[in-house]
């Protein structure tokens, strides 16, 4: 069964939204200087308030991060109560491995050159992440960017590697392809921010909407 991250969240309504739609990761974004940027007082206020309403044993709550000190990773992690963490930027190995949490490890796909060309170099990097013991998401690369950017990149790289290998699949996925995608990547799981806004807010008929569409898909493959 493919699971779903609702990402990007800053607002406690709208994390609820996606618990009860079934989301199996909630998104916080600490990457510096963003969009979707949260402070780690208003994280940790956000998160308590959700816990306090919820309760636990929802979904896990991950943070996104990309070229920080490890130690104020880790910091973060322990004040908001994280359960995972996602790394957006050039983090090496070591790094990855002095998080206290396990970890989702972004890829940026860069096409060029031919479509397998770009999959063999795409897997090499999904397998390090792996044998490493972390999750690879992979994600449109669009050059100067940290984190996701909300563009597709060519779904069947994402097919050949998800043969092998157990990823996340991020970058352009809205309610109106995520099925489509499932249906030809068939990934571990997927990751949407960008493609459930209305006017740069997260729009609550589009998280129902994507996360109806990923059931939708799981019971059609699955089932």
């Amino acid at each position: 069964m493919t699971k779903f991250k609702i990402c990007g969240l800053g607002h406690v309504d709208h994390a609820l939204v996606a618990a009860n739609a079934g989301a199996d990761y909630l998104g916080f974004v600490f990457v510096q200087g963003v969009r979707r940027e949260l402070s780690v007082q208003n994280a940790t206020h956000l998160v308590e308030e959700y816990l306090r309403i919820s309760g636990n044993g929802g979904p896990k709550l991950v943070g996104l991060f990309a070229n920080q000190p490890i130690q104020y990773v880790n910091n973060t992690v322990s004040k908001v109560g994280l359960d995972m963490v996602q790394l957006c930027g050039n983090e090496s190995p070591k790094y990855w491995n002095d998080i206290d949490v396990p970890v989702i490890k972004q890829i940026k796909v860069k096409e060029e050159g031919s479509l397998q060309k770009t999959i063999s170099r795409i897997t090499q990097l999904v397998k390090q992440v792996c044998k490493n013991g972390q999750i690879p998401l992979l994600d449109k690369y669009h050059d100067g960017y940290l984190g996701g950017t909300g563009t597709q990149f060519d779904w069947n790289i994402s097919s050949e590697i998800t043969k092998t290998y157990n990823i996340f699949l991020a970058g352009g996925l809205t309610p109106e392809n995520v099925r489509d995608a499932i249906r030809t990547v068939t990934p571990w799981g997927v990751d949407v921010s960008s493609g459930i806004e209305t006017d740069n807010t997260k729009d609550t008929k589009k998280i129902i909407s994507f996360a109806k569409e990923v059931i939708q898909a799981n019971k059609e493959i699955y089932d």
